[in-house]
């Protein structure tokens, strides 16, 4: 297990940030050659057509990382094969079903990666059914949730530096550990190219990629089932938006395959009219607040940690349908 925590990994995590930034303006500057430009639609939270596609340089952090770090390729190649997939949607239109097989395909080469690499002790309590759906769902719910500036990447600045402080705590400064610190580093880098006024996108290659080492790291960093809790709380806006946004629209009718524009996060940047960016950093903050709790509470065991989650939810739910009530002629 990796072990050095100096001067050396100080200038990786800035080599990260560096290629994180430099994806993004990489992309900025070409996307338009490659066809790689995100034209606004009614679902849309922006008017103009951007760039998309600057999460390039957040995968290319991430497979330096794990090539120094010597991670398992079970881990980060099915990752990687899926993010470049999704780099080619990007430029080239995909059907979501065929999205969804591939993201289906990838997580069960995953899971039967960890399994024939370790003895996961996640593993015995939830099966490899339950673990595919848990990875191709957080990698749609990252991907939903990616609608306006910033979100997805102050989320993924905040949770994978709690896996990075988890996995130290945990085991001391080992590769994950670094890992996520360079994942988190990487997104820094691209921020303020998304960031108050977005000039890329970090398109389907960021956002699937992020979803898919965010799930990735969840399940190989449990050792039990109040760990994979944990872990998972660990997302918790994005959970707690896309689960209630769900039954809505079930609620409703709708179609959950047809896009749409029904998120809280979305219903508070265009009919609330508050700026993008601070919708982005009150998710942030929230993200924070729970990570923190879920953290300090974790010594009392797994039915301390979903009551205070159950308690969580239940106030994202009141705030959340308290806000639809309110704009109900928009929707």
């Amino acid at each position: 297990m990796y072990e050095n925590c100096g001067v050396t990994n100080l200038f990786l995590c800035i080599s990260c940030t560096i290629l994180g930034g430099g994806g993004a303006w990489i992309v900025a500057r070409f996307a338009s050659k490659w066809g790689m430009i995100d034209v606004p639609s009614y679902r849309s939270s922006h008017a103009q057509p951007i760039p998309r596609g600057g999460g390039v340089g957040i995968l290319s952090a991430f497979l330096l990382s794990s090539l120094l770090f010597n991670i398992p390729s079970s881990f980060w190649l099915p990752i990687t094969a899926l993010a470049l997939l999704s780099f080619y949607g990007d430029m080239v239109e995909l059907s979501p079903k065929f999205r969804l097989f591939l993201q289906f395909i990838a997580a069960i080469i995953f899971y039967l990666g960890i399994n024939a690499t370790f003895e996961n002790k996640i593993c015995g309590f939830l099966s490899g059914i339950a673990i595919t759906v848990f990875i191709v769902g957080t990698v749609n719910f990252y991907n939903f949730m990616d609608g306006i500036n910033g979100i997805a990447t102050i989320t993924s600045i905040v949770g994978f530096g709690f896996l990075a402080f988890y996995s130290f705590l945990s085991e001391g400064c080992n590769s994950f550990a670094m890992l996520s610190a360079c994942i988190c580093f990487s997104c820094l880098g691209f921020l303020p190219f998304n960031i108050p006024r977005a000039n890329v996108f970090m398109g389907d290659v960021g956002s699937i990629f992020l979803g898919f080492a965010f799930a990735g790291m969840v399940v190989w960093l449990s050792k039990s089932l109040l760990d994979f809790i944990c872990l998972s709380a660990l997302l918790f806006p994005f959970y707690a938006d896309e689960l209630t946004t769900i039954f809505v629209r079930m609620k409703d009718g709708e179609n959950l395959l047809h896009a749409h524009r029904r998120h809280l996060y979305q219903l508070l940047a265009n009919e609330k009219g508050v700026s993008q960016w601070k919708v982005s950093v009150g998710y942030g903050i929230v993200q924070l607040v729970v990570g923190v709790t879920v953290l300090m509470l974790k010594p009392f065991g797994s039915i301390m940690i979903l009551c205070i989650l159950m308690t969580y939810f239940a106030g994202f739910t009141m705030v959340s349908f308290f806000i639809r009530k309110n704009l109900a002629a928009f929707l």
